[in-house]
């Protein structure tokens, strides 16, 4: 059973409807304080896939997915394999493997309500990024999944993303975090983990973690 979250002193005094007297509700409001973008970046995407964005795909070990119900509500998946894994089955059609997780299966869920999806596939150490929109459908195709296989194990579903635009995405993310430098990367130990962040969010005790962080028995069991 969900926790009942505490209520913050800043919300509490109306610090959101302070915010809420601030909300911008048109794209004339956001193109006023933004500016307009120049006509190469409004098209700069395309609808399938070239030789060169193929390649990126290719070398990408790591990628998100976003996705949503039929509510809208939200869900991003961070996903990743040895870079290759992921299939480009023509110009327009990608398939990405489902390795064993948590069986929450909320972006399958999502899809199944609306196919719409979202993806960012990044490359370690390259600062821009490749983006993918479309719509997707769950595959238990045998022959796509032994396809997939990786350490003599295929996954038992696929996702089929059928692209509707597609492009790069510039560096500034990447540049302005650091993310690839590794004298600004925190000492891991410093950050709390996975099963206390859990803890904490369900009131139960905190994990004994005296003998290390990240000890977590599922990083032996990736595929």
């Amino acid at each position: 059973m969900a926790t009942e979250a505490p209520t913050r002193a800043g919300v509490a005094t109306g610090a959101i409807a302070r915010l809420r007297q601030h909300e911008i509700t048109s794209v004339e409001q956001l193109h006023a304080i933004n500016g307009e973008p120049n006509r190469m970046i409004v098209e700069k995407h395309s609808t399938y896939l070239t030789p060169l964005i193929e390649a990126f795909i290719d070398a990408s070990p790591f990628f998100l997915v976003a996705t949503s119900d039929g509510d809208g509500n939200c869900d991003v998946s961070p996903k990743g394999d040895p870079a290759g894994v992921v299939r480009v089955l023509d110009e327009r059609t990608l398939a990405i493997p489902d390795r064993p997780g948590n069986r929450r299966i909320d972006g399958h869920r999502n899809i199944l309500e609306n196919p719409h999806i979202g993806l960012i596939f990044i490359i370690p150490n390259v600062d821009e990024t490749l983006r993918v929109n479309g719509r997707a459908f769950v595959t238990a195709d045998p022959d796509l999944l032994e396809s997939m296989a990786v350490k003599g194990r295929a996954p038992k579903l696929a996702t089929v993303v059928e692209i509707d635009e597609v492009y790069m995405h510039c560096a500034r993310a990447f540049l302005r975090s650091g993310l690839w430098k590794p004298d600004s990367w925190p000492d891991p130990d410093t950050i709390p983990t996975l099963a206390a962040i859990m803890a904490e969010q369900k009131n139960l005790a905190p994990p004994d973690e005296s003998q290390g962080k990240r000890q977590e028995e599922y990083r032996s069991r990736l595929y």
